[in-house]
């Protein structure tokens, strides 16, 4: 539809044409031949001059590029949750968010290589402004994010991508992933802004929301990784928000997040899928009239979800401990995982500003903090 050609992906029959418009960028050259190390260069152009459709692309190179990157810059990739889910049937996955591009990239390898519907990826339109990232995008079936707009066109951006995501979900049988919240996570506290669930609701109409969110089939995305390579990146944004300052990105900072968030070592990653929501929203819509109250509500689901299902790593524990001077985390993590960890720390913030320190401790920490506190209230329930 008209309507929604601001943001779309490609469609299968442009897909061809707008592959052969980038096969000739530097950087293209550059992502296959990362890609495919052993191919020169006529013989992946060749390649994709048979590659017609979304599906294609992602199956045939895509993917690829995506297995080179967890073999290149992780020890592995692991899931739990999936075997839950039904492969024939379109989810709304909403998921933590930690990395610009590999989050929903490394979802959506789980999903073909489970034979999952694979997702339509909501992205902000800040961070593809280059012509070669923006034609990417779309191959990839990601739909835009209109960053930045006036309040107007803001309310009317959002109407139009809540149509967007409801007609994928229950039109065109696709599969959505989008973030739990505006730009990344940067303190490690993964929590689900009420403005994201506001937006999906927009295309409610006269449905109940708690219905209507029902029909979405809400499956939240508990993604970590072990190692985030732009931990220190992360950092003087931390250190403005805490000082009440409006923090101001440099020229090409989200470009540089993404290719350091793609090269740099993420150790180990893990995607849990948690249970479609359903039975919570039902007691939601029974003891919550207040459609506010009931967005907090849902919020606070996914949130209980996630977190509950985050997989802690050494590096969780280790911050922990480090953070308030104790050991009682030590069986999690051997004396080599420490010092490999405490090195990091020492090359990558200056140990004698103890507020950049408290940040990046803070970073790795708070999943630990937030899943006792999670395992605290379910005991006292």
């Amino acid at each position: 539809m008209l309507k929604f050609d601001e943001i779309r992906f490609f469609h299968d029959h442009e897909v061809n044409d707008a592959l052969q418009g980038i096969s000739h960028d530097p950087m293209m050259r550059t992502m296959m031949s990362f890609t495919f190390p052993g191919k020169k260069r006529h013989e992946w152009r060749e390649q994709i001059k048979n590659i017609h459709t979304i599906w294609d692309f992602q199956n045939e190179c895509i993917a690829y590029t995506v297995r080179q990157i967890i073999e290149n810059s992780s020890e592995g990739l692991t899931t739990s949750g999936f075997e839950r889910l039904d492969k024939n049937t379109p989810y709304l996955y909403i998921s933590s968010h930690r990395d610009i591009v590999l989050d929903t990239s490394l979802l959506n390898l789980v999903l073909l290589e489970k034979d999952f519907i694979m997702t339509a990826s909501a992205v902000g339109d800040n961070l593809i402004g280059n012509s070669f990232l923006n034609v990417l995008a779309k191959l990839n079936r990601n739909f835009l994010v209109q960053r930045g707009l006036p309040l107007r066109e803001q309310l009317k951006s959002s109407q139009v991508m809540s149509e967007y995501i409801d007609e994928l979900l229950h039109c065109r049988n696709q599969s959505v992933w989008i973030a739990q919240r505006e730009g990344r996570t940067k303190d490690g506290n993964d929590a689900t802004q009420q403005g994201v669930l506001k937006m999906l609701a927009m295309a409610a109409g006269d449905v109940p929301v708690i219905d209507y969110f029902k029909s979405l089939k809400i499956v939240p995305i508990s993604v970590s990784y072990e190692y985030d390579p732009t931990d220190y990146m992360k950092i003087p944004q931390l250190l403005a928000m805490h000082k009440g300052e409006k923090y101001e990105k440099a020229k090409d900072e989200d470009f540089t997040a993404m290719l350091t968030g793609i090269i740099g070592q993420k150790k180990h990653i893990h995607i849990h899928a948690g249970k479609v929501l359903d039975t919570e929203l039902d007691v939601i819509a029974s003891t919550i009239d207040n459609k506010n109250k009931q967005m907090q509500a849902v919020a606070q689901v996914i949130d209980d979800s996630i977190i509950g299902n985050y997989k802690l790593w050494p590096t969780n524990f280790i911050a922990y401990d480090l953070l308030h001077h104790t050991d009682i985390f030590s069986q999690e993590y051997t004396k080599e995982e420490k010092q490999l960890f405490e090195r990091r720390l020492r090359m990558r913030i200056d140990e004698s500003d103890e507020l950049s320190k408290k940040c990046f401790l803070d970073m790795y920490a708070n999943p630990v903090i937030n899943k006792m506190k999670l395992e605290k209230e379910r005991v006292e329930d």
